[in-house]
């Protein structure tokens, strides 16, 4: 059965400064799939990115996360989409989503970028905005004169927790999600809810 989602890229920026911040939500996801597999990202420069392949429960998926900072993550994208020959719509881009409360996850499939520097240079460079979303609420600081600041600050004790929580189950769902169970895998999702 061939699988709708071959790829999954994590947004996030890289370095120390950036770790555990609220904008890399995409990219710790993308590192606990790889944990979840049994194996870590490394480093390779063709990609832009950190990358590994895994077998994962019956799935056959290329992980990314692209080390080009957020707004250039559309060159490590297309990079790896290219060299795998790859269609924008068996991409999932994991970020993190202001509208959205933390310890929620929405998959959704194009749309437009909602000012994610990140989605929009990932529309740019694959020349579509027809691929797969999931959705990491971080949830939102009330301001729009805030959000930089927010969005680059470190995740707190409470919201790590319900990070992990929201990540723990889009890896339950992620199978159906990638083997054409996409509605399914959505009802799950989008009826999660932290601490329950």
């Amino acid at each position: 059965m061939a699988q709708d989602i071959l790829m999954v890229v994590g947004l996030g920026n890289p370095g120390a400064d950036y770790e555990n911040t609220r904008h890399n939500a995409g990219a710790l996801f993308v590192d606990a799939l790889a944990r979840a597999a049994g194996q870590t990202l490394r480093p390779e420069k063709k990609y832009h990115g950190l990358y590994a392949r895994i077998q994962w429960q019956g799935l056959d998926l290329h992980l990314l996360n692209p080390t080009t900072f957020m707004n250039r993550s559309g060159l490590a994208i297309k990079a790896l989409a290219d060299f795998f020959k790859i269609q924008p719509q068996q991409i999932l881009v994991a970020h993190d989503e202001l509208d959205l409360p933390p310890g929620t996850a929405k998959l959704k499939k194009g749309g437009g970028h909602g000012g994610h520097n990140g989605l929009r240079d990932a529309i740019s460079h694959l020349g579509t905005n027809e691929f797969q979303r999931l959705r990491i609420g971080i949830g939102h600081p009330g301001d729009s004169r805030k959000v930089t600041g927010f969005v680059l600050g470190r995740l707190g004790k409470q919201e790590t927790e319900e990070l992990n929580a929201v990540i723990d189950e889009v890896l339950r769902i992620l199978p159906d999600a990638a083997n054409g169970k996409l509605p399914a895998a959505m009802n799950r999702l989008h009826s999660f809810k932290p601490g329950v």
